[in-house]
């Protein structure tokens, strides 16, 4: 392979690298070292088909030597989902049409005053970030504004950062493969502000480049470009000959309005008798035997309560989900994104991780709710440091345990002494646990998943036709997420207390 492959990955092991440092030039000296690294090895590389896994191979290794010659201990490898509300930008209608002659005449601009206004306007970057991803001074970037602006004339007087309507998306993935570590998740690929922009405009519609061009204020051979990457990444889709369309679900404001207004509406029926099921699962979970990891038992009375409506979605939500394709990648996985007030929006995501190799029996379960703080999926090295913990006998590597001390799921008790910080189900508790949930809530749980599915009737009807599949596997988990509507009520009987932020509802659950 050419090394002029890795010009169109310049730009995202840059972001990479600034995910793996604490300053821009720590992240500037790691991706170069990489790219150099890459330029190196390529000749190496015999099955070009394994390219990206061999660079985030690389890059991986590349930031371990980086930490090393730094001497000091750092958490690098981060997989954050944020918890953020991200919106697009509010503008009057009556400026539409001011925005977009601005667009057209910042698309007429030549390339060096057209790139430095996309960046600090669009991408929402500093002057000074702008001159180190340009590779000029500082001052020579504020020129350049200047004139920019200059040009533009008089729709600059009303220039804001939102002159351009970028829509941020929160981009996410939902299925399985194996990222994080040495393998960036497949949004990275598609997370510049051009795709995401392209993406919202094509959800509800689709849209030739042309009309992508005008709306988005960008050359047309730019779309092209981007439009390509989205296509090969399984992001858009062609419905018909130079028509696109965005290929996954982006939850909008629409969605939270529908569950606010109908969520609580749908469980009416079966309050007090699910209420009364509730009280007596807590009552019976006071006699459950696991490991607590020092929390409170308010705390855990909201992670049992998540739990126990898992249990139900998974024995008796009988909702459909289809299949996930294949990817391109070979994992099974589709994208998901989001530009709404999540607070709104009923919904508690769950991650999973599942060891893949070598017979670890832990899995690690994090469920993602609002008001509760937020916690990253386990690597399989820090599920092994966790299972040494549990199991003495169990040998660990120093780097496994490392990481788990650095990113929270052990913590040092004293001098050589550590300690879980995930509550831990054996096989037998989880046992003991699924049967008091089937003597106490399995009384409702069918009319329970019935309520389910009549809000689901009228939820389906808010997104594109077109992804069918998607909506279904949403929906699904609705038997899961509207246990954050029993939740609100149960505190309101004075069953469950208020979270707290700090909270978290994660378990280790052994196999």
């Amino acid at each position: 392979m050419k090394p002029e492959c890795l010009e169109k990955y310049v730009e995202i092991i840059y972001s990479w690298s600034r995910g793996k440092t604490f300053s821009e030039d720590e992240a500037e000296d790691l991706s170069q070292e990489i790219l150099y690294q890459a330029v190196l090895g390529l000749p190496k590389l015999k099955d070009e088909s394994r390219f990206e896994p061999w660079l985030w191979g690389l890059a991986s290794n590349c930031a371990k030597a980086f930490r090393r010659k730094k001497g000091k201990e750092r958490a690098i490898y981060l997989y954050n989902v944020s918890e953020d509300e991200i919106t697009e930008a509010e503008i009057p209608d009556e400026d539409e049409e001011l925005y977009g002659d601005l667009r057209e005449k910042i698309s007429m601009l030549s390339k060096s005053y057209r790139d430095v206004i996309m960046m600090y306007y669009y991408d929402g970057l500093s002057t000074k970030e702008i001159s180190q991803i340009l590779t000029i001074p500082e001052g020579t970037v504020t020129w350049r504004l200047s004139e920019a602006r200059r040009k533009l004339k008089k729709e600059c007087q009303n220039m804001e950062e939102s002159a351009l309507r970028p829509v941020e998306l929160h981009l996410d993935i939902y299925g399985s493969g194996e990222y994080g570590e040495r393998n960036p998740f497949p949004y990275v690929y598609i997370n510049s502000a051009l795709e995401q922009n392209i993406l919202w405009q094509c959800y509800e519609q689709a849209l030739d480049v042309e009309e992508l061009s005008k709306i988005c204020g960008v050359p047309s051979y730019y779309i092209e470009d981007t439009v390509k990457n989205l296509l090969e990444r399984n992001a858009l889709i062609e419905v018909k000959k130079g028509k696109y369309r965005t290929d996954f679900i982006i939850w909008t404001d629409k969605h939270g309005d529908y569950c606010e207004k109908y969520g609580a509406m749908s469980l009416e029926p079966i309050n007090e008798e699910l209420m009364s099921a509730l009280q007596e699962f807590y009552k019976g979970a006071e006699r459950l035997s696991f490991y607590h990891a020092g929390r409170c038992n308010e705390e855990l009375k909201h992670l049992l309560g998540v739990m126990a409506f898992d249990t139900i979605e998974e024995k008796y939500g009988k909702l459909e989900y289809p299949e996930i394709p294949i990817n391109y990648d070979g994992y099974r996985w589709r994208y998901i994104a989001s530009n709404e007030n999540t607070d709104k929006r009923l919904f508690i995501g769950r991650q999973v991780c599942r060891p893949f190799a070598d017979g670890v029996p832990y899995k690690h379960l994090v469920y993602w709710r609002t008001g509760f703080a937020g916690r990253n999926i386990m690597y399989q090295s820090e599920i092994r440091a966790c299972w040494s913990l549990l199991e003495p006998d169990i040998p660990c590597e120093k780097d496994w345990m490392t990481l788990a001390l650095q990113r929270g799921f052990i913590e040092r008790k004293g001098e050589g002494d550590f300690k879980v910080t995930v509550p831990v189900f054996t096989k037998e508790q989880k046992d003991a646990f699924d049967s008091l949930v089937d003597e106490t809530l399995g009384k409702v749980a069918l009319k329970y998943v019935e309520c389910v599915r009549m809000f689901v009737k009228g939820y389906q009807s808010l997104f594109p036709k077109h992804l069918e599949d998607d909506v279904k596997r949403m929906c699904k988990g609705m038997v899961l997420s509207l246990y954050e509507v029993v939740s609100t009520l149960a505190i309101k009987k004075g069953i469950l207390t208020e979270p707290k932020t700090e909270w978290i509802c994660d378990v280790l659950i052994r196999n």
